[in-house]
């Protein structure tokens, strides 16, 4: 156990002192100091060290791009790999270079304003759009994923009003259903932002706000990163903005799960009686 957290949380064990380190773990601090002689190292200090080391650089100039250097010059394996990182890169620093403060902003203020924010997208999209809805109504309860069953997502928003938004994913080729959500949405004079690959999408579609995100691929099919990012930053925003309040709604949603038995969790070796 106290392994895998190292594994899984190596910026945090870099800087946590070992009571800390336990703690989160759920051991005693000796439980460490053992770990760390049974690897090898004269303490927790010297086990630690590495992951420290790792935190520290001069500049920005140290965390750059020899790592992809090393794997393009390497086999031919190793060298698509480098491609494949790099333009991850590529969408992911475009995609937020787009994203100007004040569009942001001007979605933000609309997001938090609005009793409902309905959020579709189709198909591929749809991973993202759930997501979102899925940790953002923690943020702003009045999120909501539409379709919610097996109809449109226009049968949803039936209801809907100018106090209310719609937040809209797609990339090409566009989704039908969502370009008629937004359609119906601007009907409706609901306010409505759009995540697309373009901020022209289609005839008749006006959104409030556009963020435009790059898809470039080296597959078949478009790249989501930089749209990930994007709804990443807007899950910022909103809990920011949602303070205390969605501070705790958060807790008693960990609560619940917890008592519920939802998250595994490893049996812990039975304790053995010393005579």
């Amino acid at each position: 156990m106290a392994a895998k957290y190292i594994l899984d949380h190596p910026a945090d064990f870099g800087l946590d002192p070992i009571r800390e380190t336990a703690a989160k773990i759920g051991v005693s601090s000796n439980v460490l100091v053992r770990l760390a002689h049974r690897m090898g190292f004269d303490g927790f200090d010297a086990l630690r060290a590495p992951f420290r080391g790792a935190l520290v650089t001069d500049s920005e100039d140290n965390l750059s791009q020899s790592w992809l250097a090393d794997m393009q010059d390497d086999d031919t394996f190793s060298a698509a790999q480098s491609k494949f990182a790099q333009n991850a890169q590529n969408v992911v620093m475009r995609s937020l270079r787009l994203m100007n403060p004040e569009r942001v902003r001007q979605a933000v203020e609309i997001m938090t304003s609005a009793d409902r924010c309905f959020v579709t997208a189709t198909r591929a999209s749809y991973a993202l759009s759930y997501y979102f809805s899925y940790a953002g109504r923690m943020a702003h309860p009045g999120l909501q994923l539409v379709p919610r069953h097996m109809g449109s997502a226009s049968d949803d928003l039936l209801d809907a009003n100018p106090n209310d938004c719609l937040i809209a994913i797609t990339v090409h080729p566009y989704s039908a259903d969502t370009i008629q959500s937004m359609r119906l949405a601007r009907r409706m004079s609901m306010p409505i932002i759009l995540i697309a690959d373009s901020e022209v999408i289609a005839p008749g579609i006006e959104p409030n706000v556009v963020f435009p995100v790059s898809t470039r691929s080296l597959h078949h099919f478009s790249s989501y990163a930089g749209a990930m990012v994007v709804l990443e930053c807007l899950l910022g925003h909103l809990f920011q903005a949602g303070g205390d309040a969605a501070r705790d709604r958060v807790d008693e949603y960990q609560k619940s799960r917890e008592d519920t038995g939802a998250y595994w969790r490893p049996s812990k070796p039975p304790r053995i009686r010393r005579r």
